[in-house]
């Protein structure tokens, strides 16, 4: 089916996850072949008891990441290292603690971790600004608007803070979930509300200032025969689009929502394993059943799915060989997706036919993200990638 995608812009910053409008730039350029430009150390890669969850975020002329425990390094668009802080708490070791997430705001850097604090740093000189506890393991990435900074813990609590003090503004409670990913949904806020994902497949939407909690959804269902549907956290963060909001889970369903009412508008079995992208009227996402998938926007009805690679060799016994997909983001006119096969791959947004792909030294650990023309993904060695 044809589409008619917006004009691409060269965004200067990517300074969140793609779920809020106010932060999302619709279509980055990105020149139609990109190479490695370079390649910069930024800590602790996977490990067994590690992992990468972060996605790397650009703002003020730097790229920000979070390396596999808690050390946070600000990077220069030419490839230097900047700046590191460690969170990791006095009394603790870095090894207890795996995960966490970043989003820029209000002219600072939000950190969340599995030592279950939130912390704001100086993004000049990674100097810690305040840091709240917030009593349970957090790696999901934070959202800032306005003043407000919004995470969900581990426990199934979303806590707003004040973004220039840390103190808490208001709480609000999902059900608690014992199934919880490492990593996860960011919020959603707009101007007027912010809509939550918890575990279990609940998503909330409240009054973005006072907290007022205004719907409670549940995205039931599960694929069957499939023993990791059994996790029904959400994976494809809420993403609003218009008066809409878009969200799935792992376990095989997506969901379209009315922002104001929580309605339910349609429902498809897709589970959307990360950020799910719109553009013209469409939705793609990396799906449960390892497709990448294009949905209509409107009704939920599938336009195509490209299956992509799922073991790296010829060994479906061996579980560690299965390979994860991060995104797609659409740039240059092309769905780019980082795999952990040390591919990144670029696909038509028409036809959703594999029209290139390139080298991705040590394999994808985050989704891509892309400012300044310029590509960057963090690798499962803990490396961050500059393609451009």
């Amino acid at each position: 089916a044809p589409i008619s995608l917006p004009a691409a812009v060269t965004n200067a910053a990517w300074p969140q996850r793609p779920g809020s409008p106010a932060t999302r730039t619709a279509h980055p350029a990105l020149s139609a072949s990109p190479a490695l430009a370079w390649s910069a150390g930024i800590g602790a890669g996977d490990g067994r008891r590690a992992r990468i969850t972060a996605d790397p975020v650009v703002a003020a002329g730097r790229v920000f990441t979070l390396d596999a425990q808690t050390r946070v390094s600000a990077v220069s668009t030419a490839g230097e290292v900047l700046w590191a802080t460690d969170l990791t708490p006095p009394n603790d070791s870095p090894d207890n603690a795996s995960g966490g997430g970043l989003a820029y705001g209000d002219g600072r850097l939000f950190v969340t971790s599995a030592f279950g604090t939130v912390t704001a740093l100086d993004p000049e000189t990674g100097a810690v600004l305040w840091q709240q506890d917030v009593d349970a393991p957090t790696t999901t990435a934070p959202a800032v608007y306005d003043g407000l900074v919004y995470v969900v813990a581990g426990d199934e609590v979303a806590w707003v803070l004040d973004s220039e003090t840390g103190r808490v503004r208001w709480q609000l409670s999902g059900t608690p979930d014992i199934h919880n990913v490492l990593g996860g949904p960011a919020p959603a806020i707009t101007e007027k509300y912010a809509v939550f994902a918890f575990g279990a497949g609940e998503v909330q939407g409240a009054f973005r200032k006072g907290g007022l909690r205004l719907w409670d959804a549940q995205i039931a269902g599960e694929r069957r025969g499939v023993a990791s549907a059994r996790v029904r956290d959400v994976t494809g963060d809420p993403l609003v689009v218009g008066d809409r909001v878009y969200v799935g889970t792992h376990s095989g369903r997506m969901v379209a929502l009315s922002l104001g009412s929580g309605k339910r508008l349609w429902t498809a079995g897709e589970g959307p394993l990360n950020p799910i992208w719109p553009a013209g009227g469409s939705l793609f996402l990396v799906s449960d059943r390892n497709e990448l998938v294009r949905l209509s926007a409107e009704d939920g009805s599938r336009i195509w799915g490209q299956p992509l690679p799922l073991f790296t060799a010829r060994k479906p016994k061996r579980q560690a060989g299965i390979v994860g997909h991060y995104g797609p983001v659409l740039a240059g006119g092309q769905l780019v997706l980082a795999s952990a096969d040390e591919r990144l791959r670029f696909f038509d947004p028409v036809s959703g036919r594999l029209t290139r792909e390139t080298a991705l030294p040590g394999g994808a650990a985050s989704n891509p993200v892309v400012a300044g023309g310029t590509l960057y993904v963090v690798s499962k060695k803990g490396q961050l990638l500059a393609f451009r």
